[in-house]
């Protein structure tokens, strides 16, 4: 089994057109400061590391960076905490734009029982711990992917619950939809996370990702 970085994912998520914000992977800080200069700040900062898949648990990722000043620290510190881990190999900082909107997750997996199935539910940090979550047999349909994203406990929230705009649920379903549709079709594909997917008014766009293939 191969595992694959966010990086590493972005070419097969682009092929089935799940929508990835502007990021490159700088080797240098000075590569991350032209990066930064060319996306626009704020920019977030990712540690690329085959070792470190869940980033945030060790400190591997810094959001809201404001200047090159902010950056310099920012790639320092990245280094510091994987250095902290037992020198992990980095591939590089992922200099990263920043998005927004209510995060949530989609993902696939092949279950021993059912075959390939395809996922959807609450996002980011919290996933683990609140467990809302739908799944279906895939491939899917659009009606599927429908009836995924109302049956969570959240659904409320994506409708714009307490004066909020509701998101794009749509955007959420045409990405259910790619996900069955490259899972299907790529065989090799035993796993995929998209946590966080930022999903707002307009769009749905993959914050995160990791993959493993046979």
């Amino acid at each position: 089994m191969q595992r694959l970085t966010e990086y590493d994912c972005r070419p097969l998520l682009k092929k089935y057109k799940i929508p990835v914000p502007e990021a490159y992977l700088a080797k240098s800080a000075d590569e991350a400061r032209i990066y930064a200069k060319k996306i626009g700040y704020p920019v977030v900062l990712k540690l690329m590391s085959l070792q470190a898949l869940h980033k945030t648990d060790i400190g591997g990722v810094i959001m809201n960076i404001e200047d090159p000043e902010g950056l310099l620290k920012a790639y320092n510190k990245l280094l510091s905490n994987a250095k902290a881990q037992g020198n992990i190999k980095v591939d590089g900082i992922l200099v990263e734009e920043t998005l927004s909107g209510i995060q949530i997750i989609v993902g696939a997996l092949q279950d021993p029982q059912f075959g390939p199935v395809v996922m959807f539910g609450v996002g980011g940090i919290f996933v683990e711990l609140l467990h809302d979550v739908s799944f279906r047999v895939i491939p899917i349909t659009k009606h599927d992917s429908e009836k995924m994203i109302s049956e969570i406990k959240a659904y409320d929230i994506l409708c714009g619950a307490r004066g909020q705009k509701p998101v794009n649920i749509r955007a959420i379903s045409d990405t259910l939809l790619k996900i069955s549709n490259m899972i299907d079709s790529e065989k090799n594909i035993m796993e995929l996370d998209i946590n966080p997917l930022f999903v707002n008014d307009k769009e749905a766009v993959c914050g995160d990702a990791r993959m493993i293939i046979a």
